[in-house]
């Protein structure tokens, strides 16, 4: 069966009261639309049409990269106005979806009985029973239960009004029909607008057959129009992701205090404490420890990895048994091989570590490749920067550098080689050797403190 997907993304947002179109605010660092975008993808529709309208070039340069046709509602004259933009520019046959780019959890699942009615030749509508259906469209039935109209809640009366199950907006058809029932809504209402929920009246007066299936989650039926409703959803959101790592093995020290804006994998019999972002596509593997207030974006973290409080990692690829932390920045292009330890208030920055190294204090570790065995000391800084470009530090493997070392780049150290505390390197440091650069140190003898003479 042919499908077309039609998502309707016109709306102004008034009520999120911000200059970024509603569809583009972000529920799990994804914007509205796009995760509409992307359960329309697990149709495998023929066709996506995204229907907008206010902040139209916002919106477009957004999800340039989505694979969707663009259609423009110059005039926001209701939802059948929204979708008669693009049905016409749709070739015969098959069905339609319509969809809402500001109800981002509604999921595949869901939606998939309506196509299998509506590819049988019946209009069909998704509905929900919920305990306050203020503001929602009725669902009106006839004696036998069958979808006989739907009321928008300004039209209703007030019997009308009593009714539980209200309308979710989603609707399947057969492309013929739909396109002969548009060309007869009227704006005969309070609000003036065409409603697309009047085809189910035109339907049932022309004797096709309106299904309809009762959504027993409520929640993927939920839009978007304040930032309140907005940040309901991403704690439902929130609550979905940690419910689906626990199911896959990991523990969560409290599943209410977890973010993921991304994609999250992880291994089984990994620990996540509290208060954890995850940005980007992060892969965990597994019998990893994360401590409390740690923020991981675009990362990769081996086996047996713990990372302690406070720490960021961000666009680095771990090595399995590291350890990482407190309060450590593991900065974009970083590669830390098996069992290295990066520590307290240390910042590697576009480095590659090898195995079994340590900078454990106080350190930063810039443009750097460092060898296996390396022992870094506190205060330990590579000077990577000269104002204008960025040059290398290259450490041979077995090198002990003692604390308070600076090194100029572009410079090399020997393998095996030892550096003094407090030496300033600014030439290639031979192998297996002491290199050192330190004022001798003397007592002034007869030397005494000043005093505060007396008032």
């Amino acid at each position: 069966m042919t499908l077309h997907v039609i998502i309707l993304a016109a709306g102004q947002g008034t009520r999120m009261r911000s200059r970024l179109p509603k569809v583009l605010h972000p529920l799990g660092g994804k914007p509205l639309l796009a995760h509409v975008i992307d359960t329309a993808l697990q149709l495998q529709p023929d066709s996506i049409h995204v229907v907008y309208g206010h902040g139209g070039a916002q919106v477009r340069e957004a999800l340039a990269q989505a694979r969707v046709d663009w259609v423009e509602q110059e005039s926001q004259l209701g939802t059948g106005h929204a979708v008669n933009q693009v049905v016409p520019l749709l070739a015969d046959g098959g069905a339609v979806l319509v969809l809402y780019g500001d109800v981002p959890m509604i999921s595949a699942t869901i939606l998939a009985p309506l196509l299998e009615q509506a590819s049988a030749g019946a209009l069909s509508v998704l509905t929900a029973k919920v305990a306050d259906p203020d503001g929602y469209g009725r669902i009106v039935r006839a004696a036998d239960g069958s979808v006989i109209d739907i009321v928008e809640h300004k039209d209703a009366t007030p019997e009308q009004l009593q009714i539980d199950e209200i309308n979710t907006g989603f609707l399947a058809a057969p492309l013929s029909r739909l396109r002969h029932w548009l060309a007869h809504l009227g704006n005969d209402n309070a609000q003036g607008e065409y409603y697309l929920t009047d085809v189910v009246s035109l339907a049932v007066a022309e004797r096709v057959e309106v299904q309809s299936v009762v959504v027993d989650d409520g929640d993927e039926t939920l839009g978007v129009n304040d930032r309140t409703q907005l940040a309901r959803l991403e704690r439902l959101y929130q609550k979905r992701q940690a419910e689906h790592l626990m199911r896959a093995g990991v523990t969560l020290a409290d599943p209410g205090r977890i973010d993921v804006r991304g994609e999250l994998v992880a291994g089984c019999d990994t620990f996540i404490d509290v208060n954890c972002l995850f940005e980007g596509r992060v892969v965990l593997g597994g019998d990893v420890r994360i401590g409390p207030n740690c923020c991981i974006r675009n990362a990769t973290v081996g086996d047996s990895v713990e990372v302690l409080a406070n720490s960021v990692i961000d666009g680095a690829h771990i090595g399995a048994g590291c350890r990482i932390g407190p309060f450590a920045r593991i900065r974009p292009e970083t590669e830390l091989a098996e069992e290295v330890h990066i520590g307290n208030f240390v910042e590697v920055k576009k480095s590659r570590i090898a195995r079994g190294s340590k900078a454990n204090h106080l350190s930063y570790i810039g443009d750097t490749h460092m060898g296996a065995g390396v022992n870094v000391g506190a205060g330990t800084i590579t000077c990577n920067y000269d104002g204008a470009n960025k040059h290398l530090t290259e450490i041979g493997d077995d090198v002990f550098i003692g604390s308070d070392t600076q090194l100029v780049a572009p410079v090399k150290v020997g393998a095996g080689a030892t550096i003094g505390a407090g030496t300033t390197v600014t030439r290639d440091v031979p192998a297996a050797r002491l290199t050192l650069s330190r004022s001798p140190q003397k007592t002034v003898e007869g030397w005494q403190r000043p005093v505060k003479k007396p008032k």
